[in-house]
């Protein structure tokens, strides 16, 4: 069986899984093009009962209030290190579907790298709603796609068919929470861990060139 790429999972609506995305393009920009990016969302009731019917149960659990309040505190801690300017948003009623789904009308429009920045930017430092179709279709414009694809992106039986595969590519790699990283059997999880991932898909490159400047010299 052929190697896995190197990969990452991310969420729109994690604050960890946006200043990782931030710390990858601006720390790492030859690490973020080698490897897959894969998106990773809380399914709605129609996507969880097509999954559950298959046998698939993705490790989704609530939040308790001292967790919550952890992370207000832990986000702002970060974000300060990080220099970077934001708003927590307010869901007033999360459809994850809306936005992830558009990222994957995007990406085969070959504009899912702009999408990400689009929708973080939004959601994190602009405070919008991206749960809400019309926002999304307000990237199409700037990304150069149709916006009702994009807005409609999360009634689209096609594209919805598209999401099962995703987030079935969830289940089998373990994931369960965000930002989360993998090269070969290695897996880290959590912002924190992106270093150690870069470290791991650097030495196996150079590792490549090193085996591959050898065999030349036979």
């Amino acid at each position: 069986m052929a190697r896995k790429p190197p990969r990452w999972y991310f969420s729109f609506r994690s604050p960890y899984s946006w200043m990782a995305y931030r710390d990858l393009i601006g720390r790492y920009p030859d690490v973020a093009e080698v490897i897959d990016w894969l998106p990773f969302w809380e399914p709605d009731d129609r996507h969880n009962d097509h999954l559950e019917q298959n046998g698939v149960q993705l490790p989704y659990v609530a939040m308790s209030r001292e967790k919550h309040l952890y992370i207000l505190q832990d986000v702002r801690r970060l974000t300060r290190e990080r220099d970077l300017e934001m708003v927590w948003p307010v869901d007033r009623e999360p459809r994850w579907e809306v936005s992830h789904l558009a990222y994957l009308v995007a990406e085969e429009h070959g504009r899912g790298r702009e999408f990400i920045d689009r929708a973080y930017r939004a959601r994190w430092q602009d405070g919008l709603d991206i749960s809400d179709p019309e926002v999304i279709a307000g990237f199409g414009a700037e990304l150069g796609i149709a916006p009702e694809l994009l807005g409609g992106a999360w009634a689209d039986q096609a594209v919805r068919e598209r999401g099962l595969t995703a987030l079935n590519a969830v289940h089998r790699d373990g994931v369960f929470g965000v930002p989360y990283f993998i090269d070969g059997f290695e897996k880290f999880w959590g912002v924190d861990r992106l270093p150690g991932f870069v470290a791991a898909v650097r030495g196996r490159a150079a590792a490549a060139r090193s085996a591959a400047a050898a065999a030349s010299t036979d």
